[in-house]
Parts: C-alpha cells; structure tokens; sequence
C-alpha cells in the first residue's frame, strides 16, 4: 500500500525514475545530490518506498528528539551528533560489519547550504566498509530521480571525485544556487573530523 501511495504521489508531482535500484547488491553506501533543501528528503522517502527499499540514513540528532523522532526512526533513521568528534567513519563501517545487508544513504554536502567542498566522509566510510558507493541524483530541472550503476572505490580519490563530479554534471537542486555545479572539476578536501 505504501508503494502504491508513493509511486501515486511521485506520478502526481511529475517525477520519475530513471535507472534500476540494484537489488542484488547487500550493501551499499548511496549518495543523494545535489541537496538543496528539505524537498530532497520529502522525495528521497517517496523513491525508497515506491523502489521497495530498505536503506537506512544519518541524520542531525535533533531531529530524533521528542516529538518527531520515532518517524524519523522508523523510516531508517540513525542521530548523529554534529557536535562531537566520534569516530563516524568506523562507527559506520562496524554497521555494515554487523549486517548481511546494509544500504545507508548520504548527502554528500552534509548540508543544504551552498559548500565549497564535498565532505568525504561517505568516501572514508565506503573504503573503511569495503562496499561500492551508488550515485542518485535529484533533478528538480528535469523532475528526475537517477540511479547510477554502483561502483567500488578504487582509493585514488582523486579520481573516484571525477567520477562523482561527472555523473552529477548539469543536475538542477531545488534552489539551484545552492546546488554543486560550481564544484565540477574541482579536488576533494579531506575535513580532519570525517577522518576519525
């Protein structure tokens, strides 16, 4: 019933998705951009449930709190807190560890704020997990959900961003403005903290 309602509100709201979720694939760390605003969520949910999808997702803690927070649970959510210094990277990688079967999703920017740099955290978390990195785009300019075949890092990160940055190349955000165009080409900045 729930995809039913999802794939009904996607169809009224002009969206649709191109490419195929790889069932076959266990684990999986998949990264939504360009992230822009709070749409992206509300879209992200509507793709997980009409694609049948159980993927899970970290999110600033205050979300979790009461009243909210169950929802926020119970669609896959995990608190993190943006404050403190943990170990994220390894936190993760324990999680894919633990599980037969694992997809987390991730914003890239960590932000829907404009950044001058992709954070690499997923990229720290999908060499730490040893599992491929799935790319989905959110095309507010074409109404398109797009789903990347996944692929394993290969450590140059360097090179692994150009990959990133090309297959993201032209997407339109919600606000554009705060969208990642102006990063193409551009090197990845490891930030110390995503490194702990």
């Amino acid at each position: 019933m729930i995809r039913v309602i999802s794939d009904f509100i996607l169809k009224l709201w002009g969206w649709k998705i191109i490419g195929r979720f790889p069932g076959d694939v266990p684990k999986l760390i998949v990264i939504i951009a360009p992230h822009t605003s709070n749409w992206d969520f509300i879209l992200g949910i509507l793709a997980k449930y009409s694609l049948q999808i159980k993927a899970s997702y970290l999110g600033k803690e205050e979300l979790f709190r009461f009243p909210f927070g169950w929802i926020f649970r119970k669609l896959g959510g995990y608190p993190v807190d943006r404050f403190n210094r943990n170990n994220k990277v390894n936190a993760v990688a324990e999680l894919f560890k633990k599980n037969d079967r694992f997809i987390l999703a991730l914003s890239p920017e960590g932000t829907r704020s404009r950044v001058e740099n992709l954070r690499t955290g997923f990229y720290h978390m999908a060499v730490k997990a040893s599992v491929p990195l799935l790319m989905v785009g959110l095309d507010f300019g074409k109404k398109e959900i797009v789903i990347d075949h996944p692929f394993a890092l290969s450590g140059d990160m360097e090179n692994d961003f150009k990959i990133i940055f090309n297959f993201y190349r032209g997407m339109k955000g919600k606000r554009p403005h705060l969208g990642i165009d102006h990063l193409i080409d551009s090197k990845p900045e490891t930030e110390k903290e995503e490194l702990k």
